[in-house]
């Protein structure tokens, strides 16, 4: 969830500061041009490099693939993906997870909205031989038939979706999934105290710009548990686990309703929690970014933060996104120390 910190990035070198969230600098206009989600992820890839950016925050493949696999271990964990399962990922952007499971399961499929994601989604698979990439036309997956999928799974891309939007393709993935299937789907979590802070920066950021422009088409959205846990069943689910004490709300659903497995799962489920939700302390190394991101802190705050906690999973995540926010403004925080 990392790219998902700062909205949509929007970069010129490794990583930036979103202009428009910059403190006292005025507010980047969406392009009247963009008027549509394909749109707005092409024109964010039109090189790897800017691609990594706009899914990531880093042009650096080793950060990208660090990231990647921190997810795919949720992932994997969340829906239990075996070596025979036909897993799917909706919006898979330029495969930052995908490269990391296709070789578990067998055999991976990523569909995105945009043809340009979709073709670096390509350059970084060349090595798999297991794998369908998929551009989507509408909120619909008509290029898969019903029953196929064994698992599906969708990261920081709902949090990007009006709401229509993400119960149709709520929908899709029901008709899609085999009967005893899975889905891992997560959003913003409005609820939460720092997802509330999250939503009102973009609150904030609407109050400043141009409102006879409309708003980004990728904006981010919000939505409480209950809610979030509402669109899943009526588009059919059964949802095993929610969990919503993160900014995130996390969310595990099939289309069973035999007790005694919903059962076993969810025993499974809570037994590997740890390695599925958001920890406090990744929570928390999230709010310090967003505080450096909107010039509330100096990096140097969060990479103190960051070594008080020296050899934590989370602690990696972060440490490296930090540094580059750091070296890539050095006119707003000096030189890395």
């Amino acid at each position: 969830m990392l790219f998902c910190i700062a909205g949509d990035l929007e970069l010129s070198g490794k990583i930036h500061l979103l202009d428009h969230y910059k403190p006292k600098t005025g507010v980047t206009e969406l392009s009247v041009d963009i008027v549509s989600y394909k749109q707005l992820w092409d024109s964010k890839a039109g090189s790897q490099a800017d691609a990594l950016i706009a899914v990531d925050g880093s042009s650096d493949e080793s950060i990208v693939q660090s990231n990647g696999q921190f997810t795919a271990r949720q992932v994997s964990a969340a829906l239990d993906i075996q070596a025979g399962d036909h897993v799917l990922e909706l919006g898979c952007g330029v495969a930052r997870i995908g490269r990391e499971l296709a070789p578990i399961c067998a055999h991976w499929t990523g569909v995105d909205i945009s043809g340009k994601m979709i073709e670096r989604a390509g350059e970084r698979l060349t090595h798999q031989d297991n794998v369908s990439l998929h551009r989507l036309d509408r909120s619909s997956l008509e290029m898969l038939p019903d029953n196929s999928i064994d698992k599906a799974y969708s990261i920081a891309v709902m949090c990007h979706m009006d709401k229509e939007d993400l119960y149709l393709y709520l929908e899709e993935l029901h008709r899609v999934l085999k009967p005893a299937g899975m889905i891992f789907v997560e959003t913003w979590n409005l609820a939460h105290p720092v997802g509330w802070k999250r939503w009102e920066y973009e609150v904030r950021n609407w109050s400043r710009s141009d409102q006879g422009v409309r708003k980004d088409v990728s904006r981010n959205q919000f939505c409480s548990p209950d809610e979030f846990e509402l669109y899943q069943r009526q588009a059919g689910f059964e949802v095993i686990r929610s969990f919503s004490n993160s900014p995130w709300i996390q969310s595990i659903a099939t289309l069973s309703t035999e007790a005694d497995w919903l059962e076993q799962q969810a025993r499974r489920i809570e037994s590997s929690k740890t390695a599925i939700a958001y920890s406090v302390l990744f929570g928390e190394m999230f709010e310090k970014t967003i505080a450096v991101i909107y010039g509330v802190i100096h990096p140097r705050e969060a990479i103190a933060f960051c070594n008080q906690h020296r050899g934590t999973a989370e602690t990696d995540l972060y440490r490296p996104f930090i540094l580059g926010l750091w070296r890539g403004n050095p006119e707003q925080w000096g030189e890395v120390e």
